[in-house]
């Protein structure tokens, strides 16, 4: 199926996605900042230039857009249009996504990943949830959790966890 703008329209409309300061993530900063944590941003020095990183408690948050890594959720839909590209390139992303998890894990890093649909679209959680959920995270020791619109899934359970009330 062709595509349905122009190939100058769709570059522009492409190159107008930002990687960072998205509205999840801003999201995410105002609120975890007003419940008193500081972070540092996208650390050039870290794999993965995590979104805020809390050096003292040796954690990370990657605010995931679903679309970008392949998410398997209400808001991503493989593209009509260059099927094979879109396929490559999100199929990279997803396993660099796993090296940069893997080699963070390795140096001693706590990750969180919050998706978008946790935060918008049909399936989003209240901000406040959210918002706990990461402070939750900050305040204990899990290696690993993953946010999406439903659940919390720590690493360790392989699956949903109500791991976000405390």
């Amino acid at each position: 199926m062709p595509d349905v703008v122009a190939p100058e329209v769709r570059s522009r409309m492409m190159s107008g996605i930002r990687g960072r300061d998205t509205r999840p993530e801003m999201l995410l900063r105002k609120g975890i900042f007003a419940m008193g944590w500081r972070y540092r941003l996208h650390a050039r020095h870290l794999a993965g230039k995590p979104d805020l990183v809390f050096s003292a408690r040796r954690a990370l948050i990657f605010a995931n857009g679903c679309f970008w890594h392949g998410h398997d959720c209400h808001l991503f839909k493989w593209p009509k249009t260059r099927e094979v590209f879109w396929r490559e390139k999100i199929g990279a992303n997803i396993r660099r996504d796993a090296r940069v998890r893997e080699q963070l894990r390795a140096e001693g890093w706590r990750i969180l990943e919050v998706w978008e649909c946790t935060l918008k679209g049909r399936e989003r959680r209240p901000l406040e949830d959210v918002l706990a959920c990461c402070d939750a995270f900050l305040r204990g020791d899990d290696p690993f959790c993953s946010i999406g619109p439903d659940r919390r899934v720590p690493a360790e359970s392989g699956g949903a966890a109500d791991g976000c009330s405390e």
